[in-house]
């Protein structure tokens, strides 16, 4: 039976009750957007360095912009933004994404493939009016890579040259160092730094290496471990003067430190100790980025990396405004009123739960390609308000929708909703450190515990394809290992070789952690039941805020937790290289020394094929271990309005705003 609009209402409204009166009398008491879109949870921030989810992405994308941005292959427009070209789909009613220029007009590569030259527009400009230039790059790269910064998202910078040294403060004797002295401007704030003293570090003193303690926990382990290092004491030649340098207040004095010199052991330990913030790696001397001109960044990788220039279009790579940053502070500088950005639009105002609006940015190099003046971005969990927002007029574009009325929704006569593939993959984290699953008989268990087909046909409903690997197919030369396949009987005899079978009160509780969501609850309820059915095992059900759940997360306080990770670039890599040991998205607690191996392989394979055979033998790891076991592969859920242009599905799903207009 067909649905419309008029027959889907009444069931809508039915469900959503005073909660949808209440947000209609909210969004009526604004004038129009050009353009509203649901973006589910709320954005926890703007800022490039600190982001780390998809709602996130989606406004950042619109506020700032990359050396490169995606851009659909073949679509053209003229300079005043009239289509030129429109492109046809592929079978499955995708378009295949392009990395285009951006902020940068072209880029040349070395013939090693490790050495890009970007050269900038010279008509690109911040919101303000003020020039940008190729520092603004080398500055903000460095913020993203300082350790204070914190940044999830700083790996993806550590292909660059000497960048993963930086953020780890790894440095040895003989290297350039930049010493931070403790009088920042703003104390509570990175930047802007304090006084930066450079040299070549020709001397480590340390203190006693204090003894593990028999009882204590790998925490208390590690706080003893800083505390030491925190007290080392480093010796810097700056010319033809040595200074002395450490974290620690004051040293205590020399007489129990070892220490270990670069050539001279007849060197003369400097009087006094200045105390600094940070002992890092020089930035200028040895990291791969530098500005040879207000036009020209050069950028110096470790190793070939092909998928690179689309790594540039992902928003860690993105610039921001140091004056901004340096005037505000963080998170200040986000403030619609204080933020200055460069990408097609600005912040306008936002409302905590209820919306942002950005509007068209003038002083956008391709300002007269943005077609949509003012965007809403709708800020609510609710897929059932999102469709009932969309059936009324009110959202133009919804990310996702009920599960239960997506049968109704693809008979639809109006077209406008059509699933299609996508690279993305549906999973549940497992926390190795902490019982049960720090056993991987009990993870393999609950893995083949778990009908996924059974999930895909009765839950989700779309068009879902089961997963039993991490990386998603279409991605050509791949080819995905595989866990376990759904069998309640291996998974029982699984179960039996774990150290917790036959203990007193059997298999401890497991719960199951997801943000505020009505599928995520349903999947989990579906999983709960056949984690009970299957194996004995019981599991408590844990929603949370999206703020709260990526902290919960980060800080490890989950036994297992729904996940799902979006491409940050059509590769295989984006998805194998966040499991390595304490990998910033790795959350997990697991490690594997031969996996991190593999990895490294792949990463300075020069040979295109050899590079996926190791990424392949590393995920055969990790479905091995299953540190995460893979549910389903994403099919798009989303609707958009037949009157929207430009809207191009795609398998990494990205649909920046500066590629839509609307045609009435």
């Amino acid at each position: 039976m067909s649905l419309n609009a008029r027959n889907v209402y009444p069931y809508i409204v039915l469900v959503l009750g005073i909660a949808s009166l209440v947000w209609a009398v909210s969004f009526g008491t604004l004038p129009p957007a050009d353009f509203a879109f649901h973006n589910g949870d709320e954005v926890k921030t703007v800022d490039p360095s600190k982001a780390t989810g998809q709602p996130e992405h989606r406004v950042i994308t619109a506020l700032f912009e990359g050396l490169y941005r995606e851009w659909p292959f073949g679509y053209e427009l003229d300079e005043e933004g009239n289509i030129v070209n429109y492109p046809e789909p592929d079978e499955n009613g995708n378009y295949p994404l392009e990395a285009a220029p951006g902020v940068a007009e072209s880029s040349d590569l070395s013939d090693d493939g490790r050495i890009y030259t970007f050269h900038l527009r010279a008509e690109a400009k911040w919101s303000d009016g003020s020039p940008f230039v190729a520092n603004d790059f080398v500055w903000s790269w460095r913020r993203t890579l300082h350790p204070e910064t914190a940044s999830q998202y700083a790996y993806q910078l550590w292909y660059l040259k000497g960048a993963k040294e930086y953020t780890l403060a790894d440095v040895k004797l003989g290297d350039p160092i930049e010493a931070e002295l403790s009088d920042r401007p703003r104390p509570d704030q990175t930047f802007p730094r304090g006084t930066i003293r450079r040299g070549k570090l020709v001397g480590i003193a340390r203190p006693p290496e204090p003894q593990p303690a028999s009882d204590a926990s790998d925490e208390n382990q590690e706080d003893v471990d800083t505390a030491w290092k925190k007290r080392w004491v480093y010796v810097v030649e700056q010319g033809s003067e040595v200074a002395a340098f450490s974290k620690a207040e004051a040293s205590d004095g020399w007489t129990d430190f070892v220490i270990d010199w670069l050539d001279d052991e007849s060197r003369q330990l400097p009087a006094t100790v200045a105390t600094c913030l940070y002992m890092l790696p020089d930035f200028e001397a040895t990291v791969g980025v530098k500005a040879t001109d207000e036009h020209t960044l050069v950028v110096t990788l470790n190793n070939r990396t092909p998928f690179f220039l689309h790594l540039t279009t992902f928003y860690p790579l993105f610039p921001v405004n140091r004056q901004c940053v340096e005037t505000h502070g963080t998170p200040a500088w986000t403030k619609p009123e204080n933020l200055v950005c460069n990408g097609s639009y600005k912040l306008q105002f936002r409302r905590i739960r209820d919306r942002l609006r950005v509007v068209k940015n003038p002083e956008y190099w391709g300002t007269k390609q943005v077609n949509l003046e003012t965007v809403d971005v709708l800020s609510f969990k609710s897929e059932t308000t999102a469709l009932n927002m969309y059936l009324t007029g009110q959202a133009d574009w919804i990310t996702d929708v009920p599960s239960a009325v997506i049968p109704q929704l693809m008979a639809r006569k109006e077209g406008d909703y059509v699933p299609t593939p996508l690279l993305i993959i549906y999973f549940y984290r497992l926390n190795v450190t902490r019982a049960p699953c720090d056993d991987v008989h009990v993870r393999r268990a609950l893995n083949m515990a778990i009908d996924k087909q059974l999930i895909c046909d009765k839950v989700t409903q779309a068009g879902q394809k089961p997963a039993r690997s991490l990386v998603p197919p279409g991605l050509p030369g791949y080819t995905s290992p595989q866990c376990g396949v759904f069998s309640v009987d291996a998974a029982k005899e699984e179960l039996k070789k774990s150290k917790y079978w036959n203990q007193p009160g059997g298999i401890p509780t497991v719960e199951i952690l997801y943000n505020t969501n009505e599928n995520h609850r349903a999947i989990a309820e579906v999983i709960q039941q056949m984690w009970k059915n299957n194996l004995g095992i019981d599991a408590e059900l844990k929603n949370s805020e999206w703020n709260t759940y990526l902290s919960s997360i980060h800080s490890k306080e989950y036994s297992v937790a729904r996940a799902g990770w979006v491409p940050d670039y059509p590769d295989a890599n984006t998805f194998i290289d966040m499991w390595i040991t304490d990998g910033e998205n790795n959350e997990t607690g697991w490690s594997n020394a031969e996996y991190d191996a593999l990895v490294q392989k792949a990463a300075e394979e020069p040979d295109a094929d050899q590079r996926l055979r190791w990424m392949e033998q590393a995920e055969a790891i990790l479905m091995d271990e299953l540190p995460v076991i893979p549910i389903y592969y994403y099919v798009s859920k989303g609707m958009v309005s037949p009157r929207v242009k430009g809207f191009f599905p795609n398998i990494q799903d990205q649909h920046p705003l500066y590629w839509m207009r609307i045609e009435e």
